[in-house]
């Protein structure tokens, strides 16, 4: 299993003897060992995201445009459904030439070989070494395998809280000054904040985000002291102290505790975009901004919505920010050298354009002359992701983390919707999860 951790800058990769003629990659050089003046035909799959779509078939025309032999079928397609979709179609050998998928799910094509390794030449540059140097420190870690890289980030989303001013107010609140810094603090403001009508809630402090559950919950135990797998990657569920204190804030938060929140509501950001007194405060990434302008303008350019800091627990032991998700373009390992040398190609050109993603999107990729340029540091509140993504790591990513995100779901139900005792709770998570490291 392959342990999370910030990637080494250093290796290296053998390179090709044969390098490529010019043409639309960054940079280039002088000899081919393909015939790239063929018609080439290539095929993406990515997820749905309206906004993103547009740059990106704009991206494609003008790319095609430069390489006349080059056409590009753009699909896109439900962002719950893609993995189901790429697993069937990669395990009848017919994937897309070019797909998007966020690290928990790409990682286990990785290692089956279903994707193809990049030639630094193919994209104009050196050595895999200039390749890894445009990004932030752990960015690449969840393509890499065996000194190669197998995919480069389109998007990397930390998340930080949004808060709605006026609810604030409307309780008489200060959101600049009593704006929570704690998890307690999270609890303590929603029971100041909730409404309901009877056990129904009708107005939320906070919810969590509660699909992603190893993104949302295991920052939160490690700041406790606790670990998912061992350092040896042997072991299920290390620190009982600190997991035993997650599960019981879990079930005091939950209907059978203080009724605070729960899954079966409006997913928070959702809720949060509509400034209808639905919750207060929600977590997402800074791609939300866009979202928000995109669907209540009005809202957006109200001033009434800040940006703080991912919470700690006020008995934190590591100083831990929110887990950060991961989607990577990569190509496919079973097409033709020459059409994984123009998927490459157009990947990079692609994301070469890191600004326009941002600026028009609100995707952040996670490269030091994005973070470094006027454009990131104009966004609202960019600073409060650049600093919590300091703090934070890739999402649990190994081979088996869909079903260990699964097991986090039931363990973490169990706690809040049933009220189960913390203790039961983390025997029955541990077992859970040391049978699917037993099966690696």
């Amino acid at each position: 299993m392959k342990k999370n951790g910030l990637i080494k800058l250093g290796f290296s990769l053998v390179l090709l003897a044969a390098v490529l003629a010019p043409l639309s990659a960054r940079g280039s050089s002088d000899k081919v060992t393909e015939d790239l003046s063929a018609p080439v035909s290539l095929t993406i799959w990515t997820h749905e995201d309206p906004n993103r779509s547009v740059i990106e078939k704009k991206f494609i025309e003008e790319f095609t445009k430069q390489n006349p032999n080059v056409t590009v079928e753009y699909q896109t397609y439900p962002s719950g459904k893609m993995a189901e979709l790429l697993t069937v179609a990669f395990s009848a050998n017919q994937g897309p030439d070019i797909f998007n998928q966020s690290q928990s799910v790409i990682r286990q094509f990785v290692v089956e070989g279903r994707t193809a390794a990049l030639d630094p030449s193919w994209i104009g540059e050196k050595k895999i070494s200039d390749v890894v140097g445009r990004y932030i420190p752990g960015a690449l870690e969840a393509v890499e395998l065996d000194g190669k890289i197998y995919g480069l980030p389109l998007e990397y989303t930390n998340l930080c809280m949004y808060l709605n001013k006026s609810i604030f107010r409307s309780a008489g609140l200060d959101p600049e000054k009593d704006y929570p810094k704690t998890w307690e603090d999270v609890m303590a403001l929603s029971e100041k904040l909730v409404q309901r009508n009877g056990e129904i809630i009708t107005r939320r402090g906070f919810d969590f985000r509660y699909p992603s559950y190893t993104q949302q919950f295991l920052p939160m135990v490690v700041q406790l002291g606790g670990q998912l797998i061992s350092d040896d990657g042997k072991k299920a569920v290390i620190g009982d102290d600190a997991w035993i204190q997650f599960f019981e804030f879990m079930r005091q938060w939950g209907p059978k505790g203080k009724n605070l929140g729960g899954p079966t509501y409006t997913a928070a950001r959702t809720a949060f975009d509509l400034n209808d007194n639905q919750i207060a405060m929600s977590e997402s990434g800074l791609y939300q901004q866009a979202r928000i302008k995109a669907s209540n303008p009005t809202f957006y350019n109200s001033g009434d919505w800040m940006i703080i800091p991912y919470p700690q627990f006020k008995n934190a032991v590591k100083n831990v920010a929110g887990d950060i998700a991961c989607h990577y373009y990569l190509v496919n390992s079973q097409i033709s050298t020459a059409k994984q040398i123009w998927s490459w190609r157009l990947v990079d050109f692609m994301l070469s354009h890191s600004e326009d993603y941002l600026t028009q999107v609100n995707l952040v990729q996670p490269t030091y002359k994005l973070f470094n340029s006027q454009t990131f540091k104009s966004i609202p509140y960019s600073e409060v992701f650049q600093k919590d993504m300091e703090k934070g790591k890739l999402v649990y990513y190994a081979e088996n983390s869909s079903a260990v995100n699964d097991r986090m779901k039931a363990a973490v139900e169990a706690a809040m919707l049933q009220g189960e005792d913390p203790r039961t709770v983390l025997a029955s998570f541990r077992k859970a999860v040391q049978e699917i490291l037993d099966q690696q």
